[in-house]
């Protein structure tokens, strides 16, 4: 079965549904990146100092200390688990839509690869591989990107229904 713009042809209510979700879930991913600006992680030294600590700085304004084996653990653990369930959710929507069908995989599956290298890139980071702080950096700017444009392309299917005479006669 087809599943190519069926989005649009939901009721006016449950579309408003899902754009209500879709719109909650983008506040909160979305909060989850200032927290990552507040922490200074949205740079190469900031994912360096906050996951292997910078005791040795002596004029860093705040001290911050290696993570615990059990931190690493219990941040990689829920945030993969987490996105995960994000990035299907939002996966089932992309396919709803009406959409080149090779844009609508990268959209649903590049997400699931950038979790792993993001989250697996910080656990690496922290065993000592310093390098991966630039595919920490990478992978989650286009985590964010494929986000980004599949939040914003459902929500605007959602604003511009199809009837379903439109859908069959294409």
């Amino acid at each position: 079965m087809d599943y190519n713009g069926y989005l649009g042809t939901f009721s006016k209510s449950i579309r408003i549904f899902i754009a209500a979700f879709v719109v909650v879930l983008s506040i909160g991913y979305f909060t989850g990146l200032l927290f990552v600006t507040e922490t200074s992680t949205a740079s190469t030294q900031g994912i360096e100092e906050n996951y292997l600590g910078n005791e040795e700085d002596e004029e860093a304004a705040i001290m911050k200390f290696k993570k615990s084996e059990r931190e690493m653990l219990t941040i990689i653990h829920t945030h993969i688990l987490s996105m995960s369930f994000i990035f299907f959710l939002l996966g089932i929507l992309v396919w709803l839509c009406k959409l080149p069908k090779n844009l609508k995989l990268f959209l649903t599956v590049e997400p699931f690869i950038s979790v792993v290298l993001t989250f697996g890139g910080i656990y690496m980071l922290w065993s000592g591989v310093i390098w991966f702080k630039f595919i920490i950096i990478f992978s989650g700017i286009l985590m964010t990107a494929t986000y980004s444009i599949s939040a914003f392309v459902v929500l605007l299917q959602l604003c511009s229904p199809n009837s379903k005479e439109q859908l069959l006669n294409q």
